[in-house]
């Protein structure tokens, strides 16, 4: 880690499942404290598009069809740890998902401040992604419940149809939520653990109820990093 890193003032990860609102957070979370928000899908993308050694492996790696292997991810989220919006702190996004991808950040060295885990019902969550209906033409998002359009089916603004895409449809939510169960949740427990320990770097572990107004939401966050520090 360089200097920098390691007089950071609030690097964060979120956990939680989709639609859990970590998107949300994560934007307010950033503007709070004037921190980047790191995504891997836009540093890969970054890395390809600048014709880079790092990018011309990970394009063969993708035009192969094949999964970026843990240890490019890693390098990949060093490298943008080192630039210099980094200084006052970071929010990781989309990485790590995995379990070994989260011991892998742990031997980088790569720590956090705070990891919050966004908890959400899993039916309530369901109902989020499954309500939304789209306008094509211009990405327009409704509910059915939370923000129905004027006309039912249709778009506030050209009446056009609206659609249920099949990511929003309820089999392929709760296929997400499956995956997230796999793969994902099992961080829970990791950073739980490390967090609850006396470990050198240990995280702490913040949980969040997710259901209600996100501005309150963001507020609870706020509230309990104060309690922590």
């Amino acid at each position: 880690m360089t200097d920098s890193l390691e007089r950071a003032e609030m690097r964060l990860m979120l956990l939680g499942a989709p639609g859990a609102g970590k998107g949300t957070q994560a934007k307010l979370l950033c503007e709070h404290f004037h921190i980047p928000q790191i995504s891997t899908g836009d540093r890969l993308r970054h890395e390809v598009s600048r014709g880079t050694p790092l990018g011309k492996k990970v394009k063969t790696i993708m035009n192969q069809g094949g999964l970026v292997p843990d240890d490019i991810m890693i390098d990949v989220i060093k490298k943008r740890l080192q630039e210099l919006d980094c200084r006052k702190g970071f929010l990781l996004d989309g990485f790590p998902r995995t379990l070994p991808q989260a011991k892998a950040l742990k031997k980088e060295n790569i720590f956090l401040d705070y990891v919050i885990e966004i908890d959400v019902d899993e039916e309530e969550i369901v109902h989020r992604l499954s309500g939304r209906r789209v306008h094509p033409g211009s990405d327009r998002i409704y509910h059915i419940t939370f923000n129905p359009p004027r006309i039912l089916g249709k778009d506030d603004i050209t009446g056009e149809a609206l659609i249920h895409r099949r990511d929003d449809e309820e089999a392929t939510v709760r296929k997400r939520l499956r995956i997230y169960h796999q793969q994902t949740e099992p961080l829970v427990e990791f950073y739980k653990e490390w967090g609850q320990s006396s470990a050198a770097h240990a995280p702490h572990f913040l949980k969040i109820n997710g259901q209600g107004d996100v501005k309150k939401i963001f507020q609870l966050i706020l509230m309990q990093i104060a309690d922590k520090k």
